[in-house]
């Protein structure tokens, strides 16, 4: 089976903090959605007749786009492919999209799960952020969505500039009385290049250190635990049958293709592993569509190896032990390596697998790398 993909790259304005490719003409909308249907129709011969189980459309701020083009794009794939009975359609959204009937009409479309980019319930956060949607319409849009769709998430962020442990235990507290099925909660990173890189830089404006961030982590670990949801990936935390299917099948490696500027793909061909990334400029993807892909991949065994590894690690169902020491470099050094590990409270064994502690995944990444390399 497969998930799709789809990079819609338009926003009102860039936020302090973001690093995606996007641009704000919005009067390319239409013609980057011609470009869509032509890379879709193109790519998607190839998977004639094949089950698409997740659909996700990311951005970029996708609710910016037209309920109209949301649909016809749908028909379009469904027209090619064969959707589960239990397919996830899901959309990114900003709060300050959804007023009106705008929910009812992405409702009418298909779409049956949101991701809302409420990133704070706090008013300062979000000016620190540069978000433009209040607290208000954050809660209210999670209100009015949680009525209406099958699933819905909320993005949360933490670490935000003169971030305060009581702000945070406040929009955790928010979150919760919400009782929506799946939560994300993301670290603030500042990356090169942005505004928030340059305010941060010259001086302007201060972020909390590690051992902050690692504590409002853990905070978000106690909460979130003690209410009832189940902690599926580093970022990620959902009620009973709620996680993201699109997310879980790129974390569990199985094929997804990616449409639009930037857009990444993994595809299972025969025996060949590819992974393949759309040109990352949005004139020129609109020129040519059909030749959209700039990077192309076969990933050789030991590249395997070394994925099944980081992303096993990053979803909480275990890194099978006998796997990791037949693929390893390390030898018999493996075993030592994995009790300094569990020594320190990062991991643990249970049934022939290595999991992660909730201080483990904190440091995921930075384990993987201690478990392959010497």
């Amino acid at each position: 089976m497969l998930s799709l993909y789809v990079h819609i790259p338009f926003c009102r304005t860039r936020c302090v903090y973001c690093d995606f490719y996007l641009v704000t003409r919005q009067d390319l909308l239409e013609p980057f959605f011609q470009a869509l249907l032509v890379e879709t129709e193109a790519r998607l011969s190839r998977f004639k007749g094949r089950s698409v189980k997740a659909i996700h459309f990311g951005g970029g701020t996708p609710s910016l786009f037209p309920v109209s083009y949301l649909s016809r794009w749908l028909e379009l794939v469904h027209a090619c492919c064969t959707f589960t009975p239990d397919v996830e359609i899901t959309l990114e959204a900003n709060p300050e999209d959804l007023g009106g009937g705008r929910m009812f009409e992405l409702h009418a479309a298909g779409i049956n799960r949101l991701s809302i980019g409420v990133q704070s319930f706090n008013q300062r956060k979000l000016a620190a952020l540069g978000r433009s949607h209040t607290r208000e319409q954050g809660l209210q849009a999670a209100r009015t969505a949680g009525d209406l769709f099958q699933s819905v998430s909320v993005d949360l962020i933490c670490a935000v500039p003169d971030e305060t442990r009581d702000e945070w235990a406040s929009d955790l507290r928010d979150t919760v009385t919400l009782q929506l099925p799946h939560v994300s909660v993301y670290m603030l990173s500042v990356e090169p290049k942005t505004r928030l890189h340059r305010s941060v830089s010259r001086g302007d404006v201060t972020v909390p250190g590690e051992d902050v961030q690692a504590t409002l982590y853990e905070d978000a670990l106690g909460t979130l635990a003690g209410s009832g949801y189940q902690h599926y990936e580093v970022s990620n935390f959902s009620v009973d049958g709620h996680h993201s299917r699109y997310n879980l099948a790129c974390w569990m490696r199985e094929p997804y293709l990616g449409f639009g500027p930037s857009a990444h793909s993994f595809i299972v061909d025969g025996g060949a592993e590819i992974r393949q990334a759309n040109v990352s400029l949005l004139s020129r993807y609109m020129a040519d569509p059909q030749n959209a892909a700039t990077f192309y991949e076969v990933l050789s065994e030991n590249e395997r190896f070394l994925e099944q590894v980081f992303l096993t690690l990053r979803i909480n169902r275990g890194l099978d032990i006998g796997f990791l020491r037949k693929g390893n470099k390390l030898g018999h050094c493996i075993a030592d390596k994995i009790e300094e590990l569990r020594a320190s409270g990062l991991v643990f064994e249970e049934g022939g697998k290595l999991f992660l502690t909730s201080k483990g995944f904190l440091f995921a990444d930075h384990i993987a790398g201690e478990l392959v390399s010497d």
